[in-house]
């Protein structure tokens, strides 16, 4: 298992509906993407780092820096446009990373690496999970919670938080139960992307805007491990504050 080889690549878009050009925002003196970019390239596990884009802009920003870069064409999530170029990529694992987590920690993608050099028959998906500690962050609907079988394996993925915990008031749920958020990092097995044309719709992925259950309603094995790293997605200025604010 450990002589499989790993790739990172990041989806970078410029049309965000809440915070648009996002990844191009200037941090300490870089775009946004960029420091997602080479926080990843300090993974000493992963062999090669790449940006998958729509827009010409991204691929001049990330040719300035020697990144490596693919063009795609309009697709409806990041893993799609990472689909759209799988055949030019050579790698057992493919991670993707989103590239509005300037703060990611290089530690939470070296643990995922380790799940699939570790777990025998290799999961369809690993991607990590955090303790919630507040309530407010418990009903962030921007922020994705997850219920976890025993053994690690995810049942559900939500923006409400789940489970509902009956004859409690609500700001007491914090205390009642285990509550776990969902960091943005996918490890797939790169079988798994390659059938990802022929997975049925999913009402569940739709109705929740959640592409990991895309994969889980169609019966594959998403593995979620459990990490003390609370990564900021940035996907509001209140976000991008708090990414200030830490550096």
């Amino acid at each position: 298992m450990n002589n499989l080889k790993t790739i990172v690549v990041i989806p970078a878009r410029l049309k965000s509906s809440r915070l648009p050009n996002k990844v191009l925002i200037d941090i300490a003196g870089k775009p946004m993407l960029q420091h997602v970019y080479e926080r990843c390239l300090q993974i000493n596990k992963v062999d090669e780092v790449h940006v998958v884009t729509d827009s010409e802009e991204i691929v001049t920003l990330v040719t300035s820096w020697g990144g490596k870069v693919w063009m795609t064409g309009a697709c409806t999530s990041g893993t799609e446009r990472i689909v759209a170029i799988l055949d030019k990529l050579e790698a057992d694992i493919i991670i993707n990373v989103q590239a509005d987590q300037p703060l990611i920690e290089p530690n939470i993608i070296s643990q995922l690496i380790e799940i699939f050099a570790t777990i025998n028959p290799l999961p369809d998906i690993v991607t990590p999970a955090y303790p919630i500690k507040t309530t407010e962050k418990l009903f962030d609907p921007n922020l994705v919670k997850i219920v976890r079988r025993h053994d690690g394996y995810a049942l559900y993925f939500s923006r409400n938080p789940i489970p509902y915990v009956r004859d409690f008031n609500k700001d007491d749920w914090i205390k009642q139960h285990d509550f776990f958020g969902h960091v943005g990092i996918y490890g797939y097995k790169r079988a798994v992307l390659e059938e990802y044309a022929k997975l049925p719709e999913s009402s569940l992925e739709q109705t929740e805007k959640l592409e990991q259950l895309k994969f889980l309603q169609a019966g594959r094995s998403i593995y979620t491990f459990v990490t003390e790293h609370d990564v900021i997605s940035v996907d509001t200025q209140a976000d991008l504050e708090q990414v200030y604010a830490r550096l």
